[in-house]
This record gives structure tokens, sequence and C-alpha cells, in this order.
């Protein structure tokens, strides 16, 4: 046993005198960087008819819309889910059919207060989060004359291309919305750039931001009630106005062409323009 021992002793001191000094108190190895945000490819596939006139709605919490035509009488959703430390398993894609269409929402587990989240269509039901950083980005294809309701939190929502009315929201992200129909938009930080093309209608279209600049194109046949309002920046159409009552570079209100239904346009940081078609 002791030989044993003294001839291991002898091969480690000779395996040390080997080592240069200075390499045998090299510092241990640099701490990895976080993981990547980890994808899977399409988490969640969705394909249905909806009737024209009816609306698909999109309801998202973290990650952006991106919406575009259908090339046929079928609507495509398609949802995917990143995240860097969450479990994506835990957000659930929930599709809700009713009366005025297809909803669709991702739905994360239950938020600070413990209640369980709920897909409902029209703002209703409930969707919130609990630092869970589980983002879904919704790719959707939309057929013509189906309306659009996209709707998030943090993400950008573009819907381009489209051919009936679209609504769409988020709080911390760009809006970008081109229709032949009507439309309306609203963040409150990012901007708003839409392209509409139905010059007259009935009820509200508002165009609302808080930190970003507003740009609407319509067609040259415009008519609506208009208000604008800006607190640090200009506004600037080129259509004419029939002013009422006070106006200067921040604030207007006034007709275009023979009326109709209102035109809302309104931020606090930011510039609105109204551009002609």
């Amino acid at each position: 046993m002791s030989a044993t021992t003294t001839t291991g002793t002898l091969a480690l001191t000779a395996l040390a005198l080997l080592v240069p000094p200075e390499a045998q108190w090299l510092p241990g190895p640099e701490p990895l960087p976080p993981p990547p945000a980890v994808a899977a490819a399409d988490d969640f596939r969705w394909t249905g008819r909806i009737p024209a006139g009816k609306a698909l709605e999109i309801r998202g919490v973290n990650g952006e819309i991106d919406a575009m035509p259908a090339t046929g009488a079928e609507a495509e959703v398609v949802a995917v889910k990143k995240s860097r430390r969450s479990d994506p398993a835990e957000v659930t894609i929930q599709v809700v059919e009713h009366a005025d269409g297809v909803t669709i929402c991702a739905v994360y587990p239950p938020g600070r207060k413990g209640l369980a989240n709920e897909c409902a269509p029209g703002g209703g039901g409930r969707m919130e989060t609990n630092d869970n950083d589980v983002s879904v980005r919704f790719t959707v294809r939309v057929p013509a004359g189906v309306r659009l309701v996209a709707r998030t939190v943090n993400g950008d929502v573009s819907a381009k291309g489209l051919a009936a009315r679209v609504e769409a929201t988020t709080v911390n992200g760009d809006v970008q919305v081109g229709t032949s129909a009507d439309a309306e938009a609203s963040t409150v930080n990012g901007s708003i750039q839409a392209a509409i093309g139905r010059g007259k209608w009935q009820g509200s279209a508002a165009f609302h931001t808080v930190n970003g600049g507003i740009t609407l194109e319509a067609p040259a046949g415009l008519s609506a009630e208009v208000t604008a309002e800006t607190i640090n920046g200009t506004i600037t159409s080129d259509f004419p106005l029939l002013v009422q009552g006070r106006f200067g570079p921040r604030r207007l209100t006034g007709r275009i062409g023979d009326g109709g239904g209102t035109l809302s346009l309104k931020t606090v940081n930011g510039s609105i323009r109204l551009a002609s078609r």
C-alpha cells in the first residue's frame, strides 16, 4: 500500500513540474452568455372560412401581429412562441368562434391576482401576465371582405393590403395599416402610418398615440368632420378644410368635403400629416 502511494505522489509531483507556474493559476472560464430566445416553428396554425362582413380578431400581449391578404377564401393564423426563461408551453393559443366571427388569443398563466385569463371577443375576458417573458408572433392572412381586429400590448402591428375595415391597437409599438376600406389605429409609445381607401364612412375613425407621429393617407374624395391635436409637433393637411371654431398650428377642428363621419387625429409628442393619395 505504501509503495503505491509513493509512486502516485511522485507522478503528481512530476506533472506539476511540467506545467508552467502561470498556467497553474489561470482563472476559470468566463460565464456563458444567456441563451438566445428559443423559437418553435409554427407552434400553432389555424385555417377557416369567415363570412364577409364578419371579423377575425387577434389578441396578444407580448409580440407583434403581422397581417396580409389571403390568397383565397380561407383565413389563416400562425403563431410562433419565443422565450428566454419562461416555459412557452404555459402560453396557449385559444380559438373562440362567435356570432361576429372568430377571436384567437394568446392566453397566459394567471396574472398577479391569481385570476385565470380568458379569451373572449370584443375586448372582453382577461389578458394579463405575471413576469412571463414568452412572446407570441402572429402572422395572419385575411380574406377580402373580412374585418381585422388586431390587439397587442408589447409589439408592432402591421396590417397591409387588406380589403375591409381594420382596427389595430398596441401600447408599446408602431402601427402600420393599409386597406381599401376605413380603419382605426392606436398606440401609446409608437408612431402610426395608415392608408385608407374609403373616403366616406358612418361613425368614427380615430388615430391616436402619445409618443409618436401620425401620417394618414386618404383618397382625394375624403369627406369627414376632422379634429386634429398635438402638443409638441405640427399639423399639415393636403385637403382644404372649412375651419370651425379656434384653430392654430397644434389644434384644429373643421370639415373636409361634405363632412359625414368623424376623423380624430391626436398625439402629444409628434406631428400629424393628413395626405391625399
